[in-house]
């Protein structure tokens, strides 16, 4: 496995796969892997030859300082568990690498960034789409695998993939559970313990939404959802979206179609979100 920290490194370490004729798969990450991370690679694998995954804490996608510093990182795991499942390279930049002096470039989908979680988080997915179209210039993947958990982030990838006429598939990998229900999430660790057994009230609060979605309103499913989060004293509704799941257009009435389910919670400072694509 090849560890590249600067983008000439990468370009020539991508160049020789190149030659070789072989299919180049992405998972763009900011690194503290978990299973999630690693289903994600098994899934570039699956429409690969030779996946690149990356490892950055983009700064440009925290909207707090102090969330940015408390994000975790384990360089040394990360990389054992990457060697562990046969990913061909590694890429590690620094800050000044992707964000060099002078840098005034941003890239951003203009409606899909500013609504939904995007309210909760503004500029985050403005960081997002930066830092990705940056790493798939740099890398140049055919395709780049992301995790549904994430789904807004994931349409919005799609939509700026579209846009820009960038060449390569972006593929959604189902989002991975740990044994309670809790989407797995490198910031689950940062949760007290309380916090964490408090934590699977989101799971619980998707789920009875989707064994409800038949014959139910947006409005039903708001109430639903809202009920079952509000029974869990530690938990903090901050974000609820039910939404058309390709376009994230919003719906009112009875559920018509594909429905994406968003929702985001707080415990303490802790914010996680979740998702579920539910069809009536």
């Amino acid at each position: 496995m090849l560890i590249c920290r600067s983008v000439a490194d990468c370009r020539a370490a991508i160049a020789d796969v190149r030659a070789k004729g072989q299919i180049i798969g992405m998972v763009p990450t900011m690194g503290f892997l978990h299973e999630g991370h690693m289903r994600l690679v098994a899934t570039a694998q699956d429409n690969a030859d030779a996946v690149v995954v990356s490892i950055f804490v983009n700064p440009s996608q925290f909207g707090d300082a102090s969330d940015l510093d408390a994000y975790p990182r384990n360089e040394a795991r990360d990389l054992a568990m990457l060697k562990d499942a046969g990913v061909a390279l590694v890429f590690m930049p620094d800050v000044e690498t992707m964000y060099p002096a002078g840098d005034e470039t941003i890239v951003e989908t203009t409606r899909m960034a500013n609504m939904l979680h995007g309210l909760v988080r503004p500029g985050h997915f403005r960081g997002v789409a930066t830092v990705v179209t940056r790493l798939f210039n740099i890398v140049t993947p055919d395709v780049a695998a992301f995790g549904e958990k994430d789904y807004q982030q994931l349409q919005i990838i799609k939509r700026m993939v579209a846009d820009l006429h960038m060449p390569l598939t972006i593929i959604g990998a189902p989002t991975v559970r740990e044994a309670d229900g809790l989407a797995m999430s490198s910031r689950n660790v940062r949760l007290s313990p309380q916090d964490r057994a408090a934590a699977s009230v989101i799971s619980r609060a998707l789920t009875a939404a989707e064994t409800a979605a038949s014959g139910a309103t947006v409005d039903d499913l708001h109430g639903l959802i809202s009920d079952t989060i509000s029974t869990e004293p530690r938990a903090s509704l901050k974000g609820l979206d039910i939404v058309e799941a390709e376009t994230l257009n919003a719906i009112d009435g009875p559920l018509q179609g594909p429905t994406a389910i968003m929702i985001s919670v707080a415990f303490g400072d802790i914010l996680l979100i979740d998702q579920r694509v539910v069809t009536p």
